[in-house]
């Protein structure tokens, strides 16, 4: 048919130089007839060909067989019922997926909607090109998943039952949590200690938990988060929580946890005494708010504070609570400074605290992501203040050893102005994490954030969230003895297993973001989850 209209086309062509050859030419009325031909064309091929006229726009391309050259002839002259049916199927169906879709190990370029692509209209030019700048270096969140629906019989069940009720509940479902014989989009079981029990307390967590918040106390020090910072942490908490609606509860009868709502951060920079260090009047000031508590409310006494909890990342955190028998031994506290040598912080009972950096409140996903393993031509790098005993320690062995081991003081000038210390962690293999004055470090949570396997050097420090995930899938631990081998160490670990632990340290990172809005397994809630799971396993489930 096209080659009918082809053909009309040419002879009505010679036809009008013919006639019209030695005359004035009235293209208006040529262009006229024209237009009516070619949409005559159109509607004759619309009712005469076989395959209606959009099924030709819409068609699939022809899919070669494998086992066939690309340079072979194909037969397209059979067209019937059939395949038009076909082709309807696939183009009203889901997206295409190849069969044999290509292995691409490069995990580190997230896969972004199209809606996060396009700037949304009546916004500013600056804005508009900070997002160009920034839209391959942030990970933009996925949309939290759809609430799970609770069958209403078991919800009136959850309901009937006191706090103390659904606690006893709780653990006896956790204690008999069915193995998860399924593998859940959301999880990555590898990085779990063990993931049928993990996500059984987790899914009994979201239907059972019920925190109260005491509004007493004033700003700065109460309701008043600290967002910025390697001290985030108990910000960033304090702020998710009092705005959640899943977990907070306004009758503190109806509650499983109570949580003391100040900011380690906000208490050191309202009460101490620059230079000083003196620590005694954090301490006071805190006996004495947990006195108030006691004196005002219920609660405290029924338990001795054994269901109340705090959390606290300064490194005075631990230090601040020892005017306070109870609130040192019985509260659940989540402490970036979980050092388990100093007898303050309880293995298996307190919570250890990811030490996490925020540089853009606005933005706390920045920069996340790194390069594949084939662009970090490092083995290890680090760079940071000389304060504690590890690092001068770690300098003394390493500094300027190996072209491939960067380990540095203060990150010098010259080296930055080529490469910043971002890109350092981006380009390299292992991450060195050691302790300063205190166990914790922010490097830890900054190496799963740039997807480089971290190797931590602190004795006497379980790892952030340690109560549910497994470290030695996508870490390194080195003792401090250890120093002088530290590259032998690092050079003996095989290349599979390494590509294995990269790619757990890229699983993992969802569990380690702070989310302006939490979605499920997000840092909030993987932090609330260990609280409750502290709180469970002071549960004693009686024998009858």
């Amino acid at each position: 048919m096209k080659t009918l209209c082809e053909s009309l086309a040419v002879i009505l062509m010679k036809e009008f130089i013919r006639l019209f050859g030695g005359y004035k030419i009235d293209w208006k009325k040529i262009f006229f007839v024209g237009a009516i031909m070619t949409a005559s064309c159109v509607m004759l091929q619309m009712f005469i060909l076989n395959d209606p006229l959009d099924m030709w726009f819409l068609s699939l391309p022809v899919a070669i067989p494998s086992d066939k050259p690309l340079n072979s002839s194909l037969s397209l002259n059979k067209t019937s019922t059939e395949a038009r049916v076909k082709r309807l199927q696939i183009i009203s169906g889901a997206p295409i997926v190849s069969p044999n879709p290509p292995i691409d190990l490069n995990l580190s370029v997230p896969i972004m909607p199209v809606a996060a692509l396009v700037p949304p209209r009546g916004k500013s030019r600056r804005r508009r090109k900070d997002s160009k700048v920034d839209n391959m270096s942030k990970v933009v969140p996925p949309p939290p998943p759809p609430r799970r629906t609770v069958p209403s019989r078991m919800q009136k069940f959850i309901w009937s039952l006191t706090p103390k009720e659904a606690l006893v509940y709780a653990k006896k479902e956790v204690e008999h949590a069915p193995a998860v014989m399924e593998d859940d989009p959301d999880l990555y079981a590898p990085i779990f200690r063990n993931i049928s029990v993990f996500k059984r307390s987790y899914e009994l967590m979201e239907l059972i938990l019920k925190v109260y918040i005491y509004r007493d106390g004033a700003r700065p020090i109460f309701h008043q988060p600290h967002l910025r910072g390697i001290y985030a942490s108990e910000g960033w908490f304090m702020k998710l929580m009092e705005e959640n609606r899943q977990f907070v509860t306004r009758d503190p009868e109806m509650a499983h946890l109570f949580y003391f709502p100040y900011s380690m951060r906000q208490l050191g920079m309202a009460l101490y005494v620059p230079n000083s260090h003196n620590l005694k009047p954090l301490s006071i000031f805190l006996r004495d708010y947990t006195n108030t508590i006691a004196a005002k409310y219920p609660f405290w006494n029924r338990t001795h504070g054994s269901d109340h909890f705090l959390v606290a990342c300064h490194d005075w955190g631990p230090y601040t609570l020892t005017a306070h028998e109870e609130l040192t031994k019985n509260t659940i506290k989540a402490l970036c400074n979980a050092d388990t040598s100093e007898g303050i912080f309880v293995a298996r009972k307190d919570v250890s605290l990811p030490e996490t950096t925020i540089r853009t409140p606005r933005k706390p996903l920045r920069n996340v992501g790194g390069f594949r393993v084939s662009q970090r031509p490092l083995l290890a790098f680090f760079a940071g203040n000389m304060h504690g005993r590890v690092r001068p320690t770690l300098l003394k062995h390493w500094q300027d050893k190996h072209e491939d081991m960067k380990i540095y003081g203060p990150l010098p000038l010259r080296v930055s102005r080529k490469m910043s210390y971002v890109q350092h962690m981006k380009s390299s293999k292992f991450c060195i994490c050691p302790m300063g004055y205190e166990v914790n470090s922010p490097r830890i949570i900054e190496s799963i954030y740039y997807e480089c396997v971290p190797v931590i050097i602190a004795d006497n420090f379980p790892p952030p969230l340690s109560d549910v995930l497994d470290w030695s899938k996508f870490s390194v631990a080195v003792a401090e003895k250890d120093i002088p081998k530290l590259r032998e160490i690092l050079v003996a670990i095989p290349m599979r297993r390494y590509l294995t632990m990269q790619i757990n340290v890229k699983m993992v990172q969802k569990h380690f973001l702070w989310n302006p809005r939490p979605i499920r397994y997000d840092l909030f809630h993987m932090i609330l989850h260990s609280i409750w799971s502290s709180r469970l396993n002071q549960i004693q489930i009686p024998e009858s």
